[in-house]
């Protein structure tokens, strides 16, 4: 049984990666099962590292510190690049006002944080590790532990803080979700909200009878009109056909238009009448196009595509292809010509064979280089981060300089790559 010992107990590189593997494993497998209707999720992984030292399985110190270190980087890396594309268009959405109010709550959590040390006699570095705990922000408690060796003081004590919090920080945010979602929370409104967010698209049937587009094409009624939508079909003489942004409207043409739900009575005044039959059921075969045209869905896979607008391309014009809807995460947005792009949105393409040929080398359409990571850029960025949270700034009546840390850089570096890293650099990065 010497073997088993040295697997399980004798501190080694080997015990280290089998003793953390098996904790990781068995918190993965425990956060799958619901409890009432909750899962913790990889939480548990955390809960089964606490159980796993109470019960006296430990690995080498040097092992461990490496293994937090090296997973924080790769967490708050990856979370930078995952958060990249939209995070600087996030600012003009609401996003100031939000990162002012999480601010604000990190003022709040921090003042409170001081006061309590103060009156319960707690020692600061413990109280730290306390509110990272019931904030279960793990990569705070990096940053604090980095900062504190740096300052001198002992940094083992913030993570007992933070273990002891951590449990009651899960439950505690669950538990008020919870409380939340049935006190303040209509059942009604919860219908609405799975209904729009199943829903981000409408398709509605329209007739061309508003004299003040008669003559007029699609382009310059886009742009006079606030409505945003896209019109995938349009009949006209008994055929169906896909108009390109330049085609002219003429009375009685019959539209079959893609927008938000919400937007279909404004487009009603817009082109005269909507048809109330479901399109779907409607006389009109709107898929019986003729037999060279196809639908497919394409995948954005191109990293210089990413951030860009839709309408940039030009692909309606460029190729004679209609782009009604783009997939996102799950979710359906509706294809306007303002719609910045991101890697993995999936564009419902119709068109003639040659034409989606054509759209799939603008767009990439490599699903399988999705899947394979950039390995070469992830470690560079991952040196570079480190390198930015090395760096010591200096502030007027602080006597320690203050660092990104573990924490800082990586995810300002990820953050950075995720939103402006193009194919140039990748070429760059294989190809020199």
């Amino acid at each position: 049984m010497e073997w088993l010992y040295s697997l399980f107990i004798e501190h080694s590189a080997l015990q280290a990666v089998v003793v953390l593997s098996l904790i990781s494993a068995i918190g993965l497998g425990l956060g799958r099962v619901h409890f009432w209707g909750v899962s913790l999720g990889v939480t548990f992984v955390f809960f089964a590292g606490i159980l796993a030292g109470h019960l006296g399985l430990s690995v080498d110190p040097q092992m461990l510190n490496y293994a937090e270190s090296f997973g924080l980087v790769i967490f708050v890396y990856s979370l930078g690049l995952q958060v990249g594309p939209g995070f600087f268009s996030s600012f003009r959405k609401g996003g100031v006002t939000l990162n002012m109010l999480a601010l604000g709550v990190v003022l709040l959590g921090t003042l409170l944080t001081v006061v309590a040390s103060y009156a319960t006699g707690v020692s600061l570095p413990d109280m730290v590790g306390i509110l990272c705990g019931a904030t279960t922000n793990t990569p705070a408690l990096g940053a604090a532990q980095q900062t504190l060796k740096q300052m001198g003081i002992n940094s083992s004590t913030p993570a007992l803080g933070c273990a002891v919090a951590y449990p009651m920080g899960v439950v505690g945010v669950i538990l008020a979700v919870l409380l939340i979602r049935k006190v303040l929370v209509r059942k009604e409104d919860l219908e609405i909200k799975e209904k729009d967010d199943a829903n981000k698209t409408y398709i509605a049937a329209f007739q061309v009878h508003n004299p003040a587009i008669f003559n007029k094409s699609i382009k310059d009624i886009a742009r006079m009109s606030y409505p945003k939508f896209v019109i995938s079909r349009l009949w006209r003489d008994g055929h169906v056909s896909i108009p390109t942004s330049d085609k002219i409207l003429k009375e009685g043409d019959r539209l079959l238009v893609v927008t938000a739900e919400k937007d279909a009575l404004a487009l009603t005044v817009l082109f005269g009448e909507q048809e109330n039959t479901d399109w779907n059921k409607e006389d009109i075969d709107w898929n019986a196009i003729d037999s060279e045209l196809i639908s497919q869905r394409i995948v954005v896979t191109r990293p210089e595509l990413n951030g860009k607008k839709l309408g940039a391309l030009r692909l309606r014009n460029h190729y004679g292809i209609n782009i009604s809807r783009v997939y996102r995460s799950g979710v359906q947005l509706l294809a306007t010509p303002g719609l910045i792009l991101q890697l993995g949105d999936r564009l419902t393409v119709v068109g003639e064979a040659a034409a989606i040929q054509n759209v799939e080398k603008v767009l990439g359409n490599a699903v399988k280089s999705l899947k394979e990571p950039n390995l070469v850029v992830i470690f560079i960025g991952i040196v570079l981060g480190l390198a930015l949270g090395a760096i010591p700034f200096s502030f007027p009546g602080v006597s320690t300089p203050v660092k990104l840390g573990l924490a800082g850089g990586p995810i300002i570096v990820g953050i950075l790559l995720g939103t402006f890293w193009t194919t140039d650099t990748h070429d760059y990065l294989y190809h020199p």
